[in-house]
């Protein structure tokens, strides 16, 4: 808990090895900033800026739903579990916030809590993609089929290319690249020029035994970000003659 005390107020000290959101113009937001790590994977870096944006804003509903989902995707689902009930506190009954502590609960592994949340949210006023998205979460984890209804709804919802990427996320927490790959795949070729998009399809083939396939999508990865740190590592644990993929990689590509 130590590490997430403080979290709206600030937050700990910055990532070193993403790229540092506050290098960005500073004529940008600390939401829109957030939202644009978020976009690149860089989920650390996304989650202290959406504290930020809450230190500017506590009213900013998104804000305290992007940090909840961060802590999520980061693995910290007590902290999320922890900031959602606070946030619920100043936004009581708001839909995406019960969803993300629905989902907070779910990773904790209190199945009925995290149902019983997730059934207010779908009651509450308005609709979004995310509510549907832990649905389909849920609805994967006590065995009915009805997830596939529930994600295909959240992408009818809101058409982003993030959408089904983190759908896949879902899949991939939950062990099911099968699943995963038809939805990254969509993100793809809703976005195919954002380069995170490529690294979570390479990671899905690779949890496959997609090996060529994955190498192909890595190289895309590094083609539209050079030296992007978690395809260099995926490409340089596969060795051809004695050279790492990255080594080749860069000798041919990396000064162009």
């Amino acid at each position: 808990m130590a590490r997430f005390s403080k979290l709206e107020l600030g937050g700990d000290s910055p990532d070193n090895s993403k790229p540092d959101p506050t290098s960005r113009s500073e004529q940008k937001g600390s939401l829109e900033q957030a939202i644009e790590q978020r976009r690149c994977g860089h989920y650390e870096n996304a989650l202290r800026l959406y504290s930020r944006a809450l230190e500017e804003d506590k009213s900013l509903v998104t804000g305290w739903l992007g940090q909840v989902q961060m802590l999520i995707m980061l693995d910290e689902s007590v902290e999320a579990e922890l900031w959602s009930r606070k946030a619920l506190e100043l936004f009581p009954a708001n839909g995406d916030l019960l969803a993300g502590r629905a989902q907070a609960y779910r990773r904790i592994g209190d199945k009925g809590q995290a149902l019983l949340l997730s059934d207010g949210a779908m009651k509450a006023a308005g609709q979004s993609a995310y509510r549907w998205m832990v649905r389909g979460e849920l609805m994967i984890v006590i065995g009915q089929d009805t997830h596939l209804h529930c994600f295909d709804k959240a992408m009818q919802i809101d058409t982003d290319w993030l959408v089904p990427l983190e759908i896949a996320r879902i899949y991939q927490e939950l062990g099911n690249p099968s699943r995963a790959l038809g939805r990254i795949c969509r993100a793809v070729e809703l976005a195919p020029d954002q380069y995170y998009a490529w690294f979570v399809r390479g990671e899905v083939e690779r949890d496959l035994g997609l090996e060529k396939a994955a190498i192909k999508s890595w190289q895309h990865c590094l083609e539209l970000c050079h030296h992007h740190a978690d395809a260099e590592r995926e490409l340089s644990r596969l060795e051809v003659g004695g050279w790492s993929l990255t080594r080749i990689w860069r000798r041919w590509f990396g000064n162009r």
